[in-house]
This record gives C-alpha cells, sequence and structure tokens, in this order.
C-alpha cells in the first residue's frame, strides 16, 4: 500500500511541476528611447555601395528578466505604424537593441513610402519589442531625412524583352531574357519591327512592367518601334535608370594581314550573326602564312551618329587552334582601339584556302562567341 501511496504523490508532484513550467509571464515594458540616429538625421543614399546606417535603441525590459526580441518598423513621414511599409528584425536575429541597415535597403523602403528618384523625403521609424504574443510599441518615433538616387529601389533579378515588335512576339511565355552584365544592367541584341514592346522582371503571371522613354528606363508603358525592322543592342542599367538602344548596321570580319575587311556578317536572327561559304586565304610572308583575324561593329546611336566598336581575342596574340583549344580562344570581348594586330584570332590550318560559315553568337545565357566551320 506505501508504494502505491508513494507513486501517487509522485505523480501529483510531476504534474505540479508540469503545470509550472508552462505559465509563461509575457509582461514586458516598452523601448523607452530611440538613441540613433539624431531625429531628421539627413541621409544622401549611395545603394550601389556597402554603406550603411546604424539604428539603435534603449533595451526594453521583461517582468521575468528573459529575453525579449526587436523589430524596426518604418512608415511615411505621417504615418502611424497600423501599416508600416517595412519592418526588419533587429541584429543578432532579433536580439541585439541594434540593427545595422544597408542604403540599398533604405533606398527600397524609400520607394514604398513614395518618396520618387532623385527626390528627398522623410521616413519615421521606431522599435516593436515582443515577448511572445505580446508586442510593445517604443515610447517614441523618429524621423530620418533620406535624398534618393535616380534608379530603381527594387532592381529585377531578371529582365525580359516581350511584345509584337520583338522576334519572340507578345506571348509572355516566350518572352526573350536579357544578359546580366553587371549589377542592375541588362543587355540583348536583338532584331525590332514595327509595333510594341516593353520590359518584365518575369515571363509568367502578372510581372513588374518597363518600357523607354528617351534614354530612361521608367516603370510601367510602352516603347514603340516605328523605323521599321532594324537590329539592335538594348541595354537598361536600373541603376541609374539609364537606357540605350544602339543600332547595329553590320557586323565585319577584319582581315589582319590585308589591312582590311573581308567581308561582312549578316544577321540571322535569334542574336546571331552568320556568313555562309566565305573563302579564307592566309596571307604568304617571309616568315609564313598570316591568318589573324577580328571583328567591328558598325553603329548607330540614338541621336543618329555613326560608329564602331571592336571585338576580338581576350589575348593580346595568339596561337592557331586546334582540336584541343578551349572554348573560351572563341569568346568574344570588347576592344579599346582599332590597332591592326592586337587582340586577333587566328585560322585553324585547316581553314586556308578553303570555304568557311564564319557565325558570331550573342546568347543571353551564356558568354558571348564565334565559331569558324571549316567547309
Amino acid at each position: 500500500m506505501q508504494k502505491y501511496l508513494l507513486l501517487i504523490a509522485c505523480s501529483i508532484m510531476m504534474f505540479s511541476c508540469k503545470k509550472d513550467d508552462y505559465s509563461l509571464n509575457t509582461n514586458i515594458q516598452p523601448v523607452a528611447k530611440l538613441t540613433a540616429p539624431l531625429d531628421n538625421k539627413y541621409i544622401k543614399l549611395q545603394p550601389t555601395t556597402s554603406a550603411t546606417v546604424s539604428f539603435e535603441w534603449d533595451q526594453a525590459r521583461a517582468e521575468d528578466g528573459s529575453l525579449v526580441l526587436y523589430e524596426v518598423a518604418f512608415d511615411k513621414e505621417n504615418g502611424d505604424f497600423s501599416n508600416p511599409v517595412a519592418k526588419y528584425a533587429s541584429d543578432g536575429g532579433g536580439v541585439q537593441n541594434k540593427l545595422t541597415l544597408s542604403h540599398k535597403d533604405l533606398n527600397s523602403i524609400a520607394g514604398k513610402a513614395g518618396i520618387a528618384s532623385l527626390a528627398t523625403g522623410k521616413l519615421k521609424w521606431t522599435v516593436l519589442a515582443s515577448k511572445g504574443y505580446n508586442i510593445q510599441k517604443a515610447a517614441e518615433s523618429k524621423l530620418i531625412e533620406v535624398e534618393r538616387p535616380n534608379g530603381f529601389a527594387e532592381i529585377p533579378t531578371d529582365v525580359y524583352l516581350t511584345g509584337e515588335a520583338t522576334e519572340a512576339g507578345a506571348e509572355l511565355g516566350n518572352a526573350l531574357k536579357m544578359k546580366s552584365t553587371a549589377p542592375g544592367v541588362y543587355e540583348i541584341y536583338t532584331s525590332l519591327k514595327n509595333g510594341k514592346y516593353h520590359f518584365t522582371n518575369r515571363n509568367t503571371g502578372t510581372p513588374t512592367t518597363y518600357s523607354i522613354s528617351g534614354t530612361a528606363v521608367k516603370e510601367a508603358g510602352e516603347s514603340e518601334q516605328t523605323k521599321g525592322t532594324k537590329v539592335y543592342r538594348i541595354r537598361l542599367d536600373f541603376n541609374n535608370a539609364a537606357a540605350n538602344v544602339t543600332e547595329i548596321t553590320s557586323i565585319g570580319l577584319w582581315f589582319a594581314p590585308l589591312n582590311k575587311f573581308l567581308f561582312e556578317i549578316n544577321y540571322a536572327g535569334h542574336s546571331t550573326w552568320s556568313a555562309k561559304g566565305q573563302p579564307i586565304e592566309f596571307k604568304q610572308e617571309s616568315w609564313g602564312r598570316d591568318e589573324r583575324y577580328k571583328f567591328r561593329i558598325a553603329t548607330v546611336d540614338a541621336d543618329g551618329n555613326a560608329g564602331s566598336e571592336w571585338i576580338g581575342s581576350s589575348n593580346a596574340d595568339n596561337s592557331r587552334p586546334t582540336s584541343s583549344t578551349p572554348l573560351s580562344f572563341w569568346e568574344l570581348r570588347p576592344i579599346a582601339n582599332n590597332d591592326q594586330w592586337n587582340y586577333c584570332y587566328k585560322f585553324a590550318a585547316e581553314a586556308d584556302n578553303k570555304n568557311c560559315d564564319i557565325n558570331l553568337y550573342f546568347y543571353t545565357d551564356k558568354n558571348y562567341t564565334h565559331e569558324v566551320i571549316v567547309k
């Protein structure tokens, strides 16, 4: 009997302990003071740099001395934080009474608060302290004044070209993906025919759309091609909202030994230029046969000014390619000047006195490159 009484007593004690374990004191005192930055501090945002702003405040106090979590809430200048434009957990996963926020994030918050590019406006901020389900807003809020640069607060991860004027048509699922050449910068080599076109941040659902207005890229709207079918390089820089549309009138193969162009390479669609069955003959020199070549792109800018750009090898000098030459040999790289000899490729030995196909590929999913097919 004593054994059973002992078991009952232990059960009662365990139940009492479990009941105590599940009691939770969520009482906290809210943050009393925001300490940094100073009220109405002016910040010129530089979102393309590593610049940051530190938001700091006094600790909130839990009645039972346990851990308190923090979020910093941002709102419009006249907002009341009932529907803040953004909230961020503090450093250390919400534990520290400090938030280190990048200028890039602040630029995004400013955009959400309705502060336009190149404009100056104010953001209100405060701290939300929480323990369990109990969330307490700080006893005060402060303002920061931010000046936004030109450009987009939210830079798209991907950019697509679509519309009736494009090679892929107006079906969103067929939109042409642009090449990312630097953070926030995208380009594509393609043709446009008469009609409307625009850009999107994805090729499914209801994407954000962009258009070109003069030399600027802006959100929403449509661009229109009215000059007939032409080939272009389109570059969009979302960091400073800049657009550059360059017409490509021709690409020529420059044969260095003769100091002249051998032939033009025609646009074949889908970001490809092609010349079929072109005769290639090396130049006989006292030391051997010379086979060096590169390419020139003839351009017309938005103001109608003609120009040229050179593309060639990443190496100032090369050996003739063989079957073991790496694919990087044929990659197309911009060349700063029109020097006759430097940064030329070399034809393979078997191309001498043969007809060749020359294909240039400006595909957006890989490095730009070319190939020579000996017939």
